[in-house]
């Protein structure tokens, strides 16, 4: 193996170490293709100098996302890139169907937790470890987290939903501009140094669609916020944020009410004049207000910060006699404090000289005027005690705005965005904390990718070459190990009753901890201090005032001040409480032990580490190009320094020879039993043994057999799968998967591959049930026309009887109604005859020539007697018989006697004949008018067809319309 380049190698071997350089260069052949590497574990050789001129070449190619194997690179760019955030981007990698696939972004881990949330595989909570050195980048890579998971788990159900789900949204992304106001400072090596720790919860719910999960809400948890920067600053750093802010940002009415004159000088306000693209008072002002701080609060809550840094303007006078209390150097300072936070002045002023001290069984009270430098202290004491309770305020105000209730969601992703490591020229308690914090978080890495991969290989039975890492164990041991560490030190010293010496707390370290490692010496340095050699470097810390950070003392009487403000924001702060009075004043034979500041952070941080530990983690690892903080700038030392300090470069050689997907033979066969489609089994030998011959049904080992087996026809699907893929190229290595005792561990190409070929499968199950449900819907629709045909016919059928019988009915109707007309008409015809029959027969006298007639005439008159009806008809006709023959036939059609037809004559009215039809009945009396319309029925307007030799009744009792002469 070619010899590292990673600045361990021997000094004097120059010639080496440049003979190395060209190979490489010749190897790389320049930088054009490097920058095309997603990922380090494909550099060849992986050495910090090749990893470095991989890291190099992307930077200046505008590449700032590197994945290193289980961890992703991020190189701050150190200047406003907004196409890399947008929100079109944040879809995109939400919507791709393998995000891995895409250029290597933060993005993509932020979709892989949620997709892990998604696929409830255990553990099924997410958490994203985000570290590097102060100004790395850590808290802008956690703040475009936060708006990806805004962006992306906003899936609600109906309207009411998503306004919820948007006011939520936007209460959790407010709530980090009012956290970088109140915790950020600018520092030597970040103008937005977190001063504090945090870890946000978003709280996922899957309740309402059970595959999607939409944010509900978020809970912050915060870790030592350095209030000493309140009261205590380096000449080239900042305060916090806010106070720029107030000073910078208020309107003139209000620099008025909060006393702060254009161009007042503050002690505590170092640097005024530098501006920064974090003072934006409008911005907090706003956010403060969507999180549910009204105006009147913001108002109190900007009064009290002018109160602190009017106090910090309280400057005191030795008296020169120690009975006698300091004098304030401007008492206009001590007035106006007391006027911002509404305390009374006097007991101000007392109580920041005057110690009260109690001592005895009694509990006898003796009041000590305090020293110049105790009154400092006191006034220093102060300010940090009310603005670490308004910034813990502040804290639960916006988990109250945007926490959800316990019952509404079910999975969470965690966000630990955790100060970076830190050296400066003077490191003091803060530095030892956050450097502590960093190495338990280092420790959690190399444990869980480094230690615990290699030793889980081992468990299981794979072939596995172990790498060397660089462990920090030991470090650890020297900070917090028992019985005897740098902590224990300096708690001790807390607890006895005697003044702390820096001095003695140096000797007493060195000597108790001689036989570690990692703590170093440094007789040169003027001032007591110690060296500890942490994994990212040698740090040295000064003891001067280290025992009293701890102590972190609060005099009561401070605390009984401010409850006696009448300023309504401290009465929250400060609630008047019997039982912390009385706590507060314990005698000294039941004094408890004091809760010091590094015992306080080490519980936080174990239950910190609990909560990491019960999720699956994902690292980012920020990288600092430069501490000038300018583009397009990479300074190979220390990058070369950072990789070194964080591992990389043994993450990537384990990421790249191992197997970091880690599933159970139990999850395996119920995720993939149905790749077994793909590859039938074939049956059984009778002959061959069972798997499961010599264990009883139901036995763990049954079982376990059983599980390899079918292990065994998913893994046999695996060179089909490869041979399907378009993409394969031909004589491809197969896809490295190993079968251990418990577990099956694969690559990410192998869970792909894996997942393309469960898609497959489903989809082809799909298909088949999607067949077998349309020609089920087909045959149900065939079965219900059939169906509605048979009805249709019988209903129509129904109809059309009820139909002809209605006509039958309506027939039958008419032609009773038609005989019965027939038949009266011909009853009144005959019944008229017969009486002008019997007229003519009684008036006239028989004459000589009515006697019998001719025979041939007899003969005649008999036939058309039978005949009459057609006798009238051709009567009445317009042309036809004429003369004798007509007159005999109307004679003969009547009935009448024949005889001489002068004799009779039939009598009309001139008018009556002219209007047309006449009639053998009596004469109407008036004129008769008929009204003729159209027939409702049908047919009533057609003739039908006589027969031939049958007679119609047609108007039997009407003659001619034209004058009858005399027959």
């Amino acid at each position: 193996m070619l010899q590292q380049v990673n600045g361990h190698s021997s000094g004097s071997d120059a010639q080496g170490r440049e003979s190395l350089r060209e190979d490489l260069q010749e190897f790389l052949g320049g930088e054009v293709p490097l920058h095309q590497l997603d990922d380090l574990t494909k550099v060849n050789p992986v050495t910090l100098e090749t990893v470095l001129r991989c890291l190099q070449a992307r930077y200046t190619a505008d590449t700032f996302y590197t994945n290193a194997g289980c961890t992703l690179v991020a190189l701050n760019p150190f200047k406003p890139v907004p196409q890399l955030y947008s929100p079109e981007l944040m879809r995109e990698y939400h919507a791709a169907p393998q995000p891995q696939k895409l250029k290597p972004h933060i993005f993509t881990v932020g979709e892989q937790t949620y997709r892990n949330v998604r696929s409830l595989i255990e553990p099924v909570n997410q958490s994203i470890v985000v570290s590097g050195e102060s100004g790395a980048g850590k808290t802008w890579t956690s703040r475009c987290l936060m708006k990806f998971y805004a962006v992306v788990a906003a899936s609600p159900t109906s309207w009411e939903s998503h306004k919820i789900a948007e006011r939520i949204e936007q209460r959790i992304l407010n709530s980090n501009p009012v956290m970088e106001a109140f915790g950020n400072a600018c520092t030597l090596r970040n103008n937005n140094s977190s001063r504090f720790g945090k870890f946000i919860q978003l709280q996922l719910n899957s309740l309402l669609v059970p595959r999607d999960h939409q944010m509900t809400g978020a809970a912050i948890q915060t870790y030592l916020l350095e209030k000493t920067r309140v009261a205590c600053q380096d000449s080239t750093e900042r305060n916090f944020h806010i106070f720029y802010q107030i000073c910078k940002g208020a309107s003139a009415d209000e620099r008025l009410q909060w006393h702060l004159p254009e161009g007042a000088a503050f002690s505590w306000l170092p640097n005024p004049e530098r501006t920064l693209e974090e003072d934006c008072f409008e911005v907090t002002r706003e956010a403060m207000l969507h999180l549910g701080i009204d105006a009147p609060t913001q108002n109190n809550i900007f009064q009290a910060l002018a109160g602190l840094l009017h106090l910090g303007n309280i400057r005191f006078a030795d008296s020169g006699d120690e009975a006698q209390p300091c004098r304030p150097m401007d008492d206009g300072a001590v007035r106006t404090s007391a006027l911002l936070l509404r305390l009374p002045e006097d007991p101000l002023l007392e109580t920041l000289r005057i110690r009260t001290i109690r001592a005895g069984r009694q509990q006898q009270v003796f009041r000590k005027p305090c020293s110049q430098a105790e009154c400092d202290t006191r006034r220093d004491c102060l300010a940090k005690l009310v603005y670490a309770r308004l910034f813990d305020w502040l804290v639960s105000v916006i988990n109250s705005s945007v926490c959800a209730d316990p019952a509404s969601w079910t999975t969470f992703i965690g966000l630990l965005d955790v100060y970076g490591f830190e050296s400066f020229p003077h490191n003091s308690l803060e530095q030892l904390c956050i450097n502590y914090a960093n190495e338990k978080l280092q420790q959690h890495f190399v444990a869980h990718y480094l230690r615990a991969q290699q030793e889980e290989y081992a468990v299981e039975g794979l072939e596995w070459s172990f790498v060397n890492y660089q462990d920090n164990q030991t470090c650890l041991d020297l900070i917090e190990g028992s019985p005897i560490s740098i902590c224990s030190l300096i708690n001790e010293e807390c607890r006895l009753n005697r003044p702390s010496s820096a001095a003695q707390l140096q000797t007493r370290i060195e000597s108790a901890l001689a036989g570690s490692p990692c703590l170093g010496h440094n007789k040169l340095s003027p001032e007591p201090s110690f060296v500890v050699l942490h994994y990212a470097g040698s740090v040295r810390y000064h003891t001067v005032g280290l025992v009293e950070k701890n102590k972190d003392p609060i005099p009561p009487e401070l605390t009984r001040l401010l409850q006696q403000s009448q300023d309504t924001l401290l009465k929250v702060l400060f609630p008047a409480d019997p039982e912390e009075k009385s706590q507060e004043e314990p005698s000294g034979q039941s004094r408890a032990p004091v809760l010091t500041v590094v015992s306080k952070f080490k519980a936080s941080l174990e239950q910190l580490l609990q909560v990491l530990q019960a999720t699956t983690p994902h690292y980012i690892r920020c990288i600092k190009p430069n501490s000038q903080g300018r583009a397009q700038a990479l300074h190979r030392e220390e990058v070369l320094n950072q990789l070194e300090a964080c591992g990389l470069v043994e993450t990537i050689h384990i990421s790249a020879a191992g197997f970091p997907i880690r599933v159970s033979h139990r999850t395996f066969v119920e995720r993939y039993a149905s790749l077994r489609r793909l590859h039938p089994r074939a049956p059984p030998d009778p002959h061959s043994p069972s798997p499961d011959e010599g264990h009883s049904e139901g036995s763990p080992h049954a079982e376990q057999a059983t599980l390899r087996a079918l292990l065994q026809d998913i893994l046999h699907t695996l060179p089909a799968l490869e041979a399907a893929t378009p993409a394969a190229p031909a004589g491809a290595t197969p896809a490295p998967v190993h079968c251990g005792r418990t577990k099956v561990f694969m690559t990410d190409a192998t869970l792909e591959l894996l997942e393309r070929g469960r898609a497959q499968v489903l989809e082809q199950c799909a298909r088949c049930i999607q067949a077998g449900w349309r020609r089920h819907r087909r045959r149900e629709q065939e079965r219900r026309r059939r169906a509605a045909v048979c009805i249709q016919a019988a209903i129509r059928s129904w109809l059309t009887r009820k139909h002809i019988q209605r006509l039958h009915a309506a027939a039958t109707v008419i032609k009773r109604a038609w005989r019965r007309w027939g038949i009266r008409m011909a009853f009144l015809a005959s019944k008229e005859l017969d009486g002008v029959e019997e007229k003519h027969s009684s008036q006239a006298p028989r004459s000589p020539s009515s006697f019998p007639p001719p025979l041939a005439q007899t003969k005649l008159l008999r036939a058309v007697t039978h005949l009459w009806p057609l006798g009238l008809v051709l009567a009445n006709a317009a042309v036809g018989v004429h003369g004798f023959p007509r007159k005999l036939v109307v004679f003969a059609c009547l009935q009448l006697p024949v005889g001489s037809p002068s004799g009779y004559t039939v009598q009309a009215q001139t008018a009556q004949e002219q209007a047309g039809i006449m009639s053998i009945r009596a004469l109407p009396q008036g004129s008769i008018k008929f009204h003729c319309r159209k027939s409702p029925l049908r047919y009533a307007d057609i003739c039908p067809e006589p027969l031939p030799n049958s007679a119609t009744g047609f108007n039997q009792i009407l003659l001619e319309r034209h004058r009858l002469g005399h027959v």
